[in-house]
C-alpha cells in the first residue's frame, strides 16, 4: 500500500517554476490546472474588465483575474485558482494585496468552464468556494452562452443568454446581460 505526500501551500510556493503549468491543491494533492484556449482567455478578460468598471470608481474591493490563487482551508490545504475573482475591500488584509496567496475564499469566484473540464471537478470546485466562504459563484459556460448562479444559502439559478446577471448582496447594484460576457468582438 502506497501512502500519498500531502503538500502545503507554502509546499507549493517553494516548488520549482514549470513554465507553462500551474497547479493547485485538493485537499494537500497537487493537481495540475490544464492550459486554456484563447476565447477562453477572451472571456477571462471581458468578465474582469466588467467587474472591474464597476468595482474600481466604488472602491468595492479587488478584481483578480486568472492567476491569483486562494488558501481555502487548511490541513489538508485547497489552494484554488479561480479565472475571475473579487474580494470586498473590507477583507483585503491590512498589509494590503497579499504577495503569495490570499489568506482567506474570494467573496465572488468565477469559474469559466472548457472543453476539458469535467462536471465532478466543477462541483467540486464550487463546492469548496462556497464551503470555504465565498459569498457568490458563477460558472460560465461558453458553449450554450449561459451561467450557472451559486449563492450562499439560495437556490442555484440559471440564467440565459438573454438574461441578466447581477452581483446579488456581494456586488449591489452590479448588471449585466449575460449575452455581453460572451461577446466575441475586439
Amino acid at each position: 500500500m502506497s501512502v500519498k505526500q500531502l503538500i502545503t501551500a507554502e509546499d507549493l510556493w517553494e516548488m520549482p517554476e514549470i513554465p507553462g503549468k500551474r497547479f493547485e491543491l485538493v485537499r494537500g494533492e497537487l493537481v495540475e490546472v490544464p492550459g486554456t484556449s484563447a476565447l477562453h482567455n477572451f472571456i477571462v478578460m471581458t468578465v474582469a474588465r466588467l467587474l472591474d468598471t464597476f468595482v474600481r470608481p466604488r472602491r468595492l474591493g479587488v478584481v483578480a483575474s486568472d492567476g491569483a490563487s486562494y488558501l481555502l482551508t487548511r490541513s489538508p490545504d485547497v489552494l484554488r485558482i479561480p479565472d475571475v475573482s473579487f474580494v470586498t475591500r473590507g477583507r483585503v488584509p491590512e498589509s494590503g494585496i497579499p504577495r503569495r496567496y490570499w489568506p482567506l475564499a474570494p467573496d465572488l469566484a468565477v469559474e469559466i468552464v472548457s472543453p476539458s473540464d469535467r462536471a465532478s471537478d466543477l462541483r467540486e470546485k464550487v463546492r469548496d468556494y462556497l464551503d470555504a466562504g465565498t459569498r457568490l459563484v458563477w460558472v460560465l459556460w461558453p458553449e450554450d452562452r449561459s451561467v450557472t448562479v451559486y449563492a450562499a444559502g439560495s437556490e442555484v439559478r440559471e440564467l440565459r443568454e438573454g438574461d441578466e446577471l447581477d452581483g446579488g448582496e456581494v456586488l449591489p447594484g452590479f448588471r449585466a446581460r449575460v449575452a455581453d460576457l460572451f461577446v466575441e468582438e475586439y
